[in-house]
C-alpha cells in the first residue's frame, strides 16, 4: 500500500511528456523509428544550380547592356550547368579545371581585328590562348545586330572560337546560318555554319529561347 501511495503522488505532480530547460520548456521528442529520425532541413532552398550530369561544365559570359548575361541565364537554364559567371570575375587559369565550357560574347567593335567584344573578353583571351584545355569540349555563343550591323554580325564569336581552338578544345556547338538576315560575319565557316550559336536580340529575340532549346540539344549530342 505505501509502494502504491508514492506511485499515485509522483504520477500527481509530474509533468509527462515535457523536459524543463531553465525557463523554457520543450515537447519531449517522440520515439525514434528505426534508430534514426528525420529532421527538417535548415539549408536554404536552391533556386539555381547544375543538374549532376553536367556539374562540371562552366558557362561564362561577357556583357555590356546585359543582353549576353540573360542569354546566357536562358542556357543555363537549358543545360543545367552552375550558374553563369563573368569571365571578369574569374581567374583564367581555372577554366582548365572543368569538363568543358560554354562562352559567349557581344560584338561591338565592329569591323575589328581584335578585341571585338568590347568587354572583358578583349582583356583576358590571351592568357586564355596560353592554357591546356586539349580535348575539352568548348562551345561558342555570341550577340550580334543581323539588321544595323549586318556585315559584322557576331564577328566577336570567332575570336572566341579562334582563341580557345589554340589551346586544344574540341569545338563543338556548329550552327546553320540559313535562318538569319546578315550580310557576312567573321564567324561563318565557310561551311553554311556559324562556328557557334548566332543570337540577335535586337531583331529576333522571339527565335532565341527556341534556337538555344534546339542548340543545347545538340550539345549534348556532340559529348557536352
Amino acid at each position: 500500500m505505501a509502494c502504491t501511495a508514492v506511485f499515485a503522488t509522483l504520477a500527481a505532480t509530474s509533468t509527462p511528456h515535457r523536459l524543463l530547460i531553465g525557463k523554457k520548456s520543450i515537447k519531449e521528442r517522440p520515439a525514434l523509428r528505426g534508430g534514426c529520425r528525420t529532421m527538417p532541413s535548415t539549408r536554404p532552398s536552391k533556386t539555381r544550380g547544375p543538374s549532376p550530369c553536367f556539374a562540371q561544365h562552366g558557362l561564362f559570359y561577357s556583357t555590356s547592356t546585359g543582353k549576353t548575361e540573360e542569354v546566357a541565364d536562358l542556357i543555363q537554364e537549358a543545360m543545367g550547368t552552375a550558374a553563369p559567371q563573368d569571365i571578369a570575375d574569374v581567374d583564367v587559369s581555372s577554366l582548365a579545371s572543368f569538363d568543358g565550357l560554354i562562352v559567349g560574347a557581344p560584338t561591338w567593335n565592329t569591323g575589328a581585328d581584335t578585341e571585338r567584344s568590347g568587354t572583358s573578353w578583349d582583356d583576358v583571351l590571351g592568357s586564355i590562348s596560353g592554357l591546356d584545355l586539349k580535348g575539352k569540349p568548348v562551345a561558342v555563343f555570341g550577340l550580334g545586330d543581323s539588321i544595323g550591323y549586318g556585315e559584322y554580325f557576331c564577328d566577336a564569336m570567332e575570336e572566341l572560337y579562334s582563341t580557345f581552338k589554340a589551346t586544344g578544345a574540341k569545338m563543338v556547338g556548329h550552327w546553320p546560318a540559313d535562318d538569319y538576315q546578315h550580310e557576312d560575319s567573321k564567324a561563318l565557316l565557310g561551311d553554311g555554319h556559324f562556328c557557334g550559336l548566332a543570337l540577335d536580340q535586337d531583331n529576333e529575340d522571339d527565335k532565341t529561347e527556341e534556337r538555344i532549346e534546339a542548340w543545347v540539344a545538340q550539345l549534348k549530342n556532340e559529348g557536352f
